[in-house]
């Protein structure tokens, strides 16, 4: 059996159920304050475990602070020497500096001496919003930050904590006094998910709620801790087969080759689709990653990647380059 331990708080993830136990329990405080975006939940639940980030695509109004800060007040702060917060949003605006971001130095009066402040990315879960509203000289702070997990201001980096998961937002209509995000930037987030209106029925519940108190059942919070020894702990003991790896390869070789594709996916994207795949098969009971998982996250993990031609649509040339290795793979045995 393979444990893993949070060496920072000592806290024990022994087995798949306990990691699924903690991933169902943060799942539970998300869908208790969001409605209508059970599989928007699901995926930024897979970035999470699996180390990853997210840029959610949305309209403004659907719902993506109220899901970013179910997040982040779900998570409890168990190292007790840190005063770490466990959400921070930041509104990205055109005249937003990186120390706005990372933090400052400053001259403290009574030491004589300089110290540093931090910035709101010092949080378990950041939401940054609007991300291609700011310059590229703030949105390449954040990249450090993601990247690296860490940020460095005159010189001297500081480490962030091994929680820190960035969800960023971006509008897909008004692009007036926008910074698109490089296809290199757009590489580092695991998924982009893009998010429609909800359902009727979801939408007429949330008016029906609207200023009325719920009855949620309480649930209880989720150690920093417990999560981080959950992550070590999925990709220790959910089984990867080679031909997993196969068929990951196959795919970015029949993209890269594709004529409707200027530029393929990075093998970066396919080291980050490995514990992406650990952490849904882990979500969905098994010890082993399955055809099922490759299919389902193909679209989230590659769209974004991709530099296409005129006219051709992600998901179709996606699903085309991911229908031949998936039927060579089913007829093998993965596990």
């Amino acid at each position: 059996m393979v444990t893993a331990t949070n060496p920072e708080t000592k806290h024990t993830v022994s087995s798949l159920q306990e990691a699924f136990e903690v991933a169902q329990h943060v799942r539970g405080h998300m869908k208790d304050n969001v409605m209508g975006r059970d599989d928007v939940i699901e995926l930024v639940l897979v970035a999470l475990f699996a180390d990853g980030h997210c840029l959610l695509e949305d309209y403004p109004g659907s719902g993506k602070t109220t899901l970013a800060k179910a997040l982040g007040n779900a998570i409890h702060d168990d190292l007790p020497d840190d005063d770490i917060p466990s959400f921070r949003r930041i509104q990205f605006t055109p005249d937003l500096l990186p120390s706005d971001v990372t933090g400052v130095t400053i001259f403290d009066t009574h030491t004589n001496t300089f110290q540093f402040r931090r910035g709101p990315v010092f949080a378990y879960v950041v939401l940054v919003d609007e991300i291609n509203r700011t310059s590229p000289k703030v949105q390449s702070a954040l990249l450090e930050a993601m990247a690296e997990k860490q940020v460095t201001v005159d010189n001297v980096s500081y480490k962030l904590d091994d929680l820190f998961f960035v969800l960023a937002t971006q509008n897909p209509l008004d692009a007036i006094g926008t910074y698109p995000l490089p296809l290199a930037q757009l590489d580092r987030f695991l998924f982009k998910l893009v998010m429609r209106h909800i359902d009727r029925a979801s939408e007429l519940e949330v008016l029906r709620n609207w200023g009325m108190p719920r009855k949620i059942e309480p649930r209880p919070f989720v150690s920093r801790g417990a999560i981080v020894a959950a992550r070590h702990l999925v990709r220790a003991q959910v089984s990867v087969n080679v031909a997993i790896h196969e068929c990951l390869v196959d795919i970015a070789q029949r993209l890269r080759a594709d004529k409707r594709v200027r530029q393929g996916v990075s093998t970066r994207c396919l080291v980050q689709a490995i514990p992406a795949l650990q952490t849904l098969a882990m979500l969905r009971g098994r010890d082993f990653v399955s055809t099922e998982d490759v299919e389902y996250l193909a679209v989230p993990l590659f769209a974004h990647r991709l530099e296409l031609a005129p006219g051709a649509r992600a998901d179709q040339v996606i699903s085309e380059a991911v229908s031949v290795p998936i039927e060579a793979l089913s007829r093998r045995t993965v596990r």
